[in-house]
């Protein structure tokens, strides 16, 4: 937020708010730890909204759901900012004396009525003025999201017109108020804390910030470009054959990134439109795998590299939604071969003329620490244990680490810093868009009990876990014939699955839903579409054109719900 690539919030905030509003977040399940805060604060006297295509469980917690329809968040959010403004609830010292670009979001978000934004996301007009009115008066109020705001071809444009809102009205940098990005995985804070965000280096620090570069460059003893390197959507074009002319003219085609050292991830499985990504690995002259487990990517891969399970099998930290960095400590040795991944990795070095040996998980993080000055530098093993994990930024070894990020700007003066820009964006329809071929609209959910692609859970039984299936409004499906239960086709502009249809009162017409939890039994990322942001390299997962039909065969097995081939 503002430049610092975290949320806002410590978790125990959410016990103290009066309003929380969870957007594209069924933190219920997918948050259990901080829903359990949630609940907290609901057991005192906050209010909750649910901002969701669908009443999930967390909605049934609200006091008020506003069912959009995908994709139309950044409408909504205007129209929530033109009647807090028209209202005349904005926060104006706030504005005046922290924010900058005020007027040109009033200007872009005026044309947003509440009658021309319940038009394009179908919330009644009524209940969205009742949310700009609660979220304006509030005295403490949180807005909190995760997936469902950042799968989206504009995604980073869903989360500045969340940040708008906090702007307005003040709720941020003080207790109780604040913007919390809820991780999609664990650790994904710490794996951008670390620099595996392409234009970053460890700590945060922008790749063009010559005295941050300089530091890392003495401290790593090695240059580094200043200029980002690829995210996961730009190597996936890269991957992809372009045409080249060779000097006798004789037309031929090359690939920017011919191979790939895949850490910990099953791109085979996890990519948006599965078909074309597992033909681009399978086009690479040559790629490693370093991983827990034989995933669908390891099986395509000329190199497999087992490695322990660092959560359990080795020392290290993890850093959560909420900043804090925490202690991980050794339980059991690793299997067989399997070794650490920084062991793995710097035996590479040593083997490409380097001299990395094989250091332990807190030499490592020191040498973090004597880089990271503003976040890390004073988060000692020792500290870590002490204090039961930091919140960055904890900048010497005496600082009591940072729950509350951006108080500065309640400070006056100087101490306050630069101004907090607004940034007005607008309405764009998901990139695959609805036609009377693809009338229904699908979305990926998640569910407690799984996991991302379902490697590290779906070997597990669980009292939880249901059968996949493409679920739907019950009226959608009577219109095309169909029976909960039958086995159904779902076809989108990259290929089809079948298997079993399972109805879901949570779901309204012209809404469907899968998880992306049991690739085994139906391949869901056949069918959902690889536009991605061209701000945070983000496929959008969540917005995918669809039709349902009755397949050949009803009342299947979902053992033998298999992908049919892309198209």
């Amino acid at each position: 937020m503002f430049g610092a690539g975290g949320g806002t919030s410590a978790y125990v905030e959410a016990e103290h708010a009066d309003l929380l509003i969870l957007w594209g977040s069924n933190a219920r399940e997918t948050h259990p730890i901080f829903f359990h805060h949630v609940l907290r604060g609901l057991g005192t006297g906050a209010r909750m909204y649910s901002v969701d295509p669908r009443r999930t469980s967390t909605a049934q917690w609200a006091d008020g759901w506003l069912g959009l329809d995908v994709g139309t968040d950044i409408a909504l959010a205007n129209a929530i900012g033109r009647e807090i403004i028209h209202a005349g609830l904005v926060n104006e010292a706030f504005v005046r004396g922290v924010t900058s670009g005020f007027e040109d979001h009033r200007a872009t978000v005026e044309p947003y009525t509440l009658e021309r934004a319940s038009g394009i996301t179908r919330v009644p007009a009524e209940l969205i003025s009742e949310l700009a009115h609660a979220y304006a008066r509030a005295d403490r109020a949180q807005i909190c999201w995760t997936l469902g705001i950042t799968e989206h071809h504009n995604a980073a444009d869903h989360v500045f017109a969340l940040i708008n809102l906090a702007l307005l009205t003040g709720h941020v940098g003080r207790y109780g108020s604040g913007l919390v990005p809820l991780r999609g995985q664990n650790n994904v804070q710490g794996g951008g804390d670390m620099g595996a965000i392409p234009a970053k280096l460890p700590g945060g620090y922008d790749l063009g910030d010559d005295v941050a570069r300089a530091r890392f460059e003495t401290g790593w003893g090695a240059p580094i470009s200043p200029t980002p390197g690829m995210h996961l959507s730009q190597m996936f074009e890269a991957m992809a054959p372009t045409p080249k002319e060779t000097p006798t003219g004789t037309p031929t085609a090359t690939r920017r990134l011919r191979a790939l050292y895949c850490i910990g991830e099953n791109p085979a499985e996890s990519e948006a439109n599965a078909t074309h990504a597992r033909h681009l690995l399978e086009g690479l002259d040559h790629l490693v795998v370093q991983d827990i487990f034989r995933t669908a990517t390891a099986d395509t891969a000329d190199v497999v590299l087992p490695a322990a399970a660092d959560w359990c099998e080795y020392e290290g930290t993890v850093t959560n939604s909420e900043r804090r960095v925490q202690r991980v400590r050794k339980a059991i040795d690793p299997p067989g071969q399997a070794r650490p991944d920084t062991h793995i990795i710097c035996a590479i070095a040593d083997r490409l003329g380097q001299s990395w040996g094989e250091p332990t998980a807190e030499q490592v993080w020191d040498e973090l620490r004597s880089l990271s000055l503003d976040r890390h530098h004073g988060m000692s093993y020792a500290r870590l244990v002490e204090h039961g994990g930091l919140q960055w930024p904890c900048p010497s070894l005496d600082h009591p680490g940072t729950p509350l990020l951006h108080a500065r700007l309640w400070e006056t003066g100087a101490a306050r810093g630069p101004a907090a820009p607004f940034t007005p964006v607008e309405h764009v329809p998901p990139a695959d868009a609805l036609t009377s071929e693809y009338p229904i609209r699908l979305t990926t959910v998640r569910v407690l009990d799984a996991y991302n692609s379902g490697v590290q859970t779906g070997g597990y039984a669980s009292p939880m876990r249901r059968r996949e299936a493409p679920r739907m409004d019950a009226a959608d499906a009577a219109a095309l014939g169909i029976a909960d239960g039958d086995r159904v086709r779902v076809t989108s502009r990259r290929g089809s699955v079948e298997a079993p249809v399972a109805f879901d009162p949570a779901l309204r017409p012209g809404l469907a839903s899968f998880t992306p939890h049991f690739c085994e039994q139906v391949d869901v990322n056949v069918l959902t579409n690889d536009a991605w942001d061209p701000k945070s390299g983000t496929s959008e997962f969540k917005a995918t054109a669809v039709r349902i039909d009755p397949a050949a065969t009803t009342h299947g097995d979902l053992a033998s719900a298999q992908p049919v081939a892309g198209r």
